[in-house]
């Protein structure tokens, strides 16, 4: 099964949590075990795995990012402007896979799924995730 799920988000730089809409799409497919592949579309978004106790986490990613690739430096700045968008999405990555156990998520605890937003805001980020059975 494949769905697209869509967000909008509100800063130029946030991860934002979509694990409540994944694991709406693991139950709609009825898959009790496989994999969920999700694949943000776009080259200045990403997809993430991190903790999801409070936002410090997902705030401190967002500042050591800006540290490590600084707006405003960047060849392709000359075109658009937001050449650390490109930069960051490209070493977090676009894509991450979820085990499906006993048909939820096969994530702890403290684990949730986040797009990386990286050239906000947007009114119309998508995931796309495909739910494969091991069957």
């Amino acid at each position: 099964m494949q769905k697209t799920v869509h967000l909008v988000t509100r800063a130029r730089e946030e991860l934002v949590d979509i694990t409540s809409q994944v694991e709406a799409v693991v139950r709609e497919s009825g898959v009790r075990s496989g994999l969920a592949g999700l694949y943000a579309q776009g080259a200045t978004g990403a997809i993430m795995i991190q903790e999801n106790w409070d936002d410090s986490v997902q705030n401190d990613v967002v500042r050591l990012l800006q540290k490590l690739i600084p707006r405003g430096v960047w060849e392709h700045d000359n075109q658009d402007g937001n050449g650390d968008s490109h930069l960051k999405s490209g070493l977090v990555g676009p894509s991450e896979t979820v085990p499906v156990i006993d048909g939820r998520l096969g994530l702890s605890r403290w684990q949730n799924i986040f797009f990386c937003e990286f050239d906000g805001p947007r009114s119309d980020r998508r995931v796309v995730c495909t739910i494969l059975s091991d069957d």
